[in-house]
């Protein structure tokens, strides 16, 4: 069989994405932080964009009365006269004296010499500055210092060592008694407890500290440690030979003990998430507001239309580059505009969905996919969930990201509904947070609880979603002391 090269024509049709739509694909998984990050990034490179100024932005919103009243002259008011009158006893010399003194300087006087505005405003410490000024001030020998400085080098932000006595010893050439009286002088630091190799050490250096050296609680956490996290009280008091009385009040001394004494000193600042979209209830109606504060808004330049209709003196290449820009600017606005749109079409479904949650609560969600959305709204299941990713919704009952409404369903006693995973979840913690601590519910006393409610779900279930959730089983949940 022989091989030969030839051409021939084939008509096919095929998807291909073009960069303006790469674009508008891209802009709506961003979310609000890098949405607003891309806008000013594209201000900087193109010099067709520019941002509405405020007052402009005030001046097209005023209405045409009110402009029309900005030319109606007011009346003059009459001129304001203040009669300044000084005491007879004025003490003259305290008062040319304190004037005269460095920080009564007029403003127009600001030099080099002045600190910076930085340099005024607090900053929390955290443990390790803590740590390492108590080590300067403490009466230690050079020696001790540099091993206590490796020593804090190695605290976590929790406030336990991570590096082994061994390490320390390695790193530091000294020997393992120097290192260890040390770090017994950076027990007592404060917080008291930082520097511990594990949480009973911690809890064992703050008893000690606070004078209860051999004491019931002592023993319990020298000797029963594991009886303690399983709350088997009577057995420690068996084996102590105490009455369960005095083991509850040594568990109640251990429970005043900070586990994580860096706690207090953790410098890691809260992130506050700003919504992209607000649900408000008025009357028996839903409204809708998105989120606009802080988006620049994008205009093109007037300048460099007019250059293209005028035709004068500039090349082509000029021409071509101001219009190549002027297609991109009028893109980007039109996919922030979609963007906004489609956002606006997702929250309207989601609330069309999830109508009993907007009015009753997160106990109220109902099953919803991606698909319901998607054929509501017209759209591929893949672009709603762009839209909903690092995005987030305010309601009256907290806030949200949009993909939180997404969840499974439960099949309900009566076999006519479905009930969310997510309101399942919410029930079982409002039955366990409920239910009497001196006698908790066990997972299949929720299982027949929820059933009374029409929810049809197994013991396993319970407690799967019981560990999903943090809650710790009925035999760690019960309080001794109530």
């Amino acid at each position: 069989m022989a091989l030969e090269l030839k051409q021939s024509l084939r008509m096919s049709q095929r998807l291909i994405m073009t960069p303006q739509l790469q674009q508008a694909i891209k802009f709506l998984q961003l979310s609000r932080l890098e949405l607003c990050q891309t806008i000013n990034h594209e201000i900087e490179v193109n010099p067709l964009l520019e941002e509405v100024p405020a007052a402009d932005e005030m001046e097209e919103r005023l209405p045409e009365e009110e402009k029309k009243g900005e030319s109606i002259e007011e009346e003059p008011l009459s001129e304001v006269t203040v009669k300044e009158t000084i005491r007879e006893d004025f003490d003259w010399e305290a008062y040319i004296s304190e004037y005269n003194t460095a920080w009564a300087s007029p403003a127009h006087e600001d030099t080099e010499d002045r600190p910076s505005f930085e340099n005024l405003i607090s900053s929390k410490t955290n443990l390790y500055s803590h740590l390492m000024w108590q080590l300067e001030v403490s009466d230690l020998d050079k020696v001790q210092r540099e091993i206590g400085g490796y020593i804090i080098g190695n605290i976590d932000p929790d406030g336990y060592l991570r590096a082994s006595i061994d390490n320390i010893m390695h790193s530091t050439n000294r020997s393992k008694g120097e290192i260890l009286n040390v770090l017994d002088i950076i027990h007592e630091f404060d917080p008291v407890g930082v520097g511990a190799r594990d949480t009973k050490e911690c809890l064992l250096i703050q008893l000690r500290f606070q004078g209860l050296g051999g004491s019931i609680a002592e023993k319990i956490l020298t000797d029963h440690m594991k009886e303690l996290e399983k709350k088997r009280y009577n057995q420690i008091a068996k084996a102590l030979g105490v009455s369960s009385e005095e083991v509850l009040n040594a568990v109640s001394i251990i429970a005043s003990l900070e586990p994580k004494p860096g706690r207090f000193y953790n410098d890691e600042e809260t992130i506050y998430i700003i919504p992209d979209v607000y649900v408000y209830k008025i009357g028996d109606e839903f409204i809708i507001v998105l989120n606009e504060d802080g988006l620049p808004k994008l205009r093109i330049n007037a300048f460099y239309k007019e250059i293209l209709v005028k035709k004068d003196d500039q090349t082509k290449a000029t021409r071509e580059y101001i219009r190549e820009k002027l297609n991109s600017a009028s893109w980007l606005i039109k996919s922030i505009h979609q963007r906004q749109r489609t956002i606006y079409k997702v929250t309207e479904s989601i609330i069309k969905f999830q109508e009993d949650f907007f009015g009753f609560g997160p106990a109220h969600l109902r099953p919803m996919v991606l698909r319901d959305v998607a054929e509501d709204i017209q759209m591929h299941e893949s672009t709603v969930s762009r839209v909903m990713n690092n995005k987030y919704m305010y309601t009256l009952f907290g806030i949200f990201e949009l993909s939180y409404f997404l969840n499974s369903g439960i099949q309900s006693v009566d076999g006519v509904d479905k009930v969310a995973s997510l309101s399942v979840k919410e029930s079982l913690k409002q039955i366990i947070r409920s239910e009497d601590k001196s006698k908790p519910f066990s997972d299949q006393k929720i299982a027949d609880i929820l059933r009374r409610s029409n929810i049809d779900i197994a013991r396993r279930t319970v407690a799967k979603y019981r560990e999903v959730l943090g809650i710790l089983p009925s035999n760690q949940r019960k309080n001794p002391f109530s």
